[in-house]
């Protein structure tokens, strides 16, 4: 076999032409072997790295292949496969472009439309093997291809996420999808931005072709042996369809988003106009969309909260050896146990859940099994893997052994005094090495670790309800935590597929820390006489998921009022003493769960209640200005106080934990957006005009 090196400056026309040897080209990120039947086998495989990501040197390399492969006078057929295990092609490289130079990303923005144009063109039949992480510009390539193959494999991936960066598919998948799916169903995948394994890959026609890995070859043999299908009609792309599908589309995300995120809206407006167009023309809305965004603070925000979630979910502290978990035990068969339990069991290991009511223990079991089919029917599972899982899950209301265990995680009502009672009868029943983790959102771990023996091996792992839906988990640490217990607890974390964010043991940690105080004074807006609709109101135009007092609601008004008492034993220099919750309590008024809090809750209709007879006319900038900044500040007291190790980990916290705007990148990075000076200036202000204590004095 005759093998040569690439000089990407050799004059193609020079090239040498097909003989009838294979031959094969070597270069910095890719192979490529044409064989004796002229298939072109080209192989991605960036250099002292796991994975494949697109870059400058990447594409310019790809771009001066196929220029020479487009002189073969005897190629009859390209196929483009990956050489790492687990990872297609992971899109484009986010950390060298966030580096770049606005000239620099304009010009890579129009390097990788080119060069997959290119392959477009290339005049042959075209196969893409897919196996991994085929993501943003990994599937964009494909898309350039006449065939997309994708191999049966836990580690498939596909999709176009760039949405969920604040960007849209700008190398070709704004304009080549809608061609592939049609309009609906390309705005679709763009819009939702989620990677979807390979058998729904398949259904939504995102691939042509599902085969075993060890046939994607001879299938991509026979495939470039036919002619290839012409582009199927889509009557979804006809200029008389199209503005109806942007209509539709703006009118739905407008509604979700309260229209704040530029992306999604962006993307349907390239898609649908590219619909009906030429791929020129397309191509030319995605440059310039994508241009603009890139140099937004959106995309800035989103993308650097990308690096911090890829960050934490992949940390391994300094010191200290994670043990393997296999065998876990949760005590307590509650929402949050049950929920706990069902996430383990997911994730391979064998759990034992107790509690010493059996109805409790039946209904916890139920809640394990309701969220099981639900992941069924919703194709984040087989039926297959639903009924492992199950299996998995093992039930006791009677004290057993639980030495064999190497974690237990106590998920009891939120009571010290029951807390301690459960810890001393964990640590008599288990081993001296086995991790005693409590699920408490606000007491104190230190106090539960001193009643109990070997207190290095005790922490806090605060999961967020609903378990399966939420990402992050706060792993409280002690002075005396012992390093190989937090190693192993951060890789258990990260096992289940969440996200750990380390804290020091400080009443309501990160996340309550900081929510309590938020939530505190949209109840004195309430007593001050501002209808709560308008906070909430404006507090979703600021971009949280949910009104502040909405969400005392569904938390439940008794349970944030313990919060807040123990955290006002411990910051009462700084929380108002407020007549509300008590009043809402003493009426027996719990929120959505007893149908009455701040609004009242009927199966037709949730309405806000009124609580003042004359409305307070404080407009909604007011609103937003006093609340963002009281969550601002205490998480930059947060900070200061080293309760996080970084103003990242605690931005990550409350976006994962609470919904905190994404595009504005967490409190802390909203400080810097809107001026530490000015935001210290209106905290003078607002601490100066408020009756004492409030949590405007400016942190440090």
């Amino acid at each position: 076999m005759n093998t040569l090196v690439l000089d990407p400056t050799q004059d193609p026309d020079q090239d040498l032409q097909m003989t009838n040897q294979p031959r094969e080209v070597v270069g910095t990120h890719f192979l490529y072997r044409i064989d004796n039947d002229g298939l072109c086998w080209m192989t991605f495989d960036s250099p002292n790295s796991t994975v494949n990501v697109w870059s400058t040197e990447s594409l310019t390399e790809l771009a001066s292949h196929l220029e020479h492969l487009s002189h073969e006078t005897a190629l009859r057929g390209f196929i483009f496969r990956s050489a790492k295990e687990r990872i297609f092609i992971a899109g484009a490289d986010l950390k060298s472009m966030r580096n770049l130079p606005s000239s620099g990303l304009q010009k890579l923005v129009w390097l990788g439309q080119a060069t997959f144009d290119r392959l477009a063109r290339l005049p042959v039949p075209k196969v893409a093997l897919i196996r991994g992480a085929c993501a943003g510009g990994g599937y964009e390539l494909t898309l350039a291809c006449d065939y997309r193959i994708a191999i049966e494999d836990d580690c498939t991936r596909i999709g176009l996420p760039e949405t969920q960066l604040g960007l849209l598919p700008g190398w070709g998948g704004c304009t080549r999808l809608p061609r592939l799916i049609g309009t609906r169903r390309a705005l679709d995948v763009i819009l939702k931005g989620r990677l979807m394994d390979a058998r729904n890959a398949l259904r939504q026609g995102l691939v042509t072709h599902l085969v075993p890995a060890g046939h994607a070859e001879d299938t991509a043999r026979k495939l470039l042996k036919q002619p290839v299908p012409s582009a199927p009609h889509h009557w979804d792309r006809s200029p008389l369809v199209t503005p109806f599908l942007r209509w539709a589309a703006r009118r739905k995300v407008e509604g979700a988003t309260r229209s704040l995120y530029e992306a999604p809206l962006r993307a349907i407006d390239v898609v649908t106009a590219a619909a009906s167009h030429s791929v020129e023309f397309g191509l030319q809305l995605e440059r310039d969309a994508l241009n603009h965004l890139l140099m937004g603070s959106q995309a800035q925000h989103l993308i650097d909260l990308f690096f911090q979630r890829e960050a934490a979910s992949k940390h391994r502290p300094a010191i200290g050896v994670a043990m393997p978990v296999h065998n876990a035990a949760v005590v307590g068969a509650g929402v949050m146990g049950a929920g706990i339990a069902q996430a383990l069991a997911a994730r391979g290991l064998s759990v034992l859940m107790t509690d010493v009511a059996p109805e409790a223990l039946a209904h916890g079991i139920e809640r394990v099994r309701d969220l099981t089919d639900t992941a069924v029917r919703k194709h984040a599972i087989d039926r297959k893997t639903a009924r492992d899982t199950l299996d998995r899950v093992s039930t006791s209301c009677t004290p057993v052994p639980l030495t064999h265990k190497q974690i237990v995680i106590e998920a009891a009502t939120e009571n010290m005094a029951l807390k301690k009672k459960i810890f001393a009868d964990l640590a008599a029943r288990s081993a001296a090495d086995t991790i005693l983790a409590t699920n408490t959102s606000a007491l104190s771990v230190a106090e539960l670790a001193a009643t109990v023996p070997h207190p290095e091996r005790v922490i806090g792992m605060h999961f967020f309800n609903p378990v399966h839906r939420m990402p992050l988990v706060e792993i409280v640490r002690l002075p005396e935590t012992s390093p190989d217990v937090l190693a192993t607890a951060i890789a258990f974390v990260q096992k289940l597929g969440k996200v750990p964010v380390v804290v020091q043991d400080s009443p309501g940690f990160v996340v309550n820390r900081i929510l309590m105080p938020y939530l505190l004074e949209a109840v004195r807006l309430v007593e001050e006489g501002v209808p709560v609709e308008r906070t909430d109101n404006a507090m979703l135009d600021f971009g949280m998921p949910m009104g502040p007092l909405r969400l005392l609601d569904e938390i439940g008004i008794d349970v944030a009022n313990h919060v807040y008492h123990t955290l006002r034993e411990a910051f009462s220099d700084r929380l108002p003493a407020l007549k509300t919750l008590d009043t809402l309590l003493a009426a027996g008024h719990l929120g959505k769960k007893s149908g009455q809090g701040f609004y009242l809750h009927t199966k037709a209709e949730t309405k806000a209640k009124v609580f003042s007879a004359t409305a307070n006319p404080l407009d909604a900038d007011s609103i937003q200005l006093r609340l963002s900044l009281v969550l601002s500040n205490e998480a930059a007291l947060c900070l200061h106080e080293g309760i996080a190790s970084s103003a990242g980990d605690i931005d990550l916290a409350m976006v994962l934990g609470t919904g905190y705007a994404p595009f504005r990148g967490g409190p802390l990075q909203h400080l810097d957006s809107i001026g530490r000076d000015y935001a210290r200036s209106e905290l003078h202000r607002l601490a100066h005009s408020m009756p004492a204590p409030n949590p405007f004095t400016p942190a440090p």
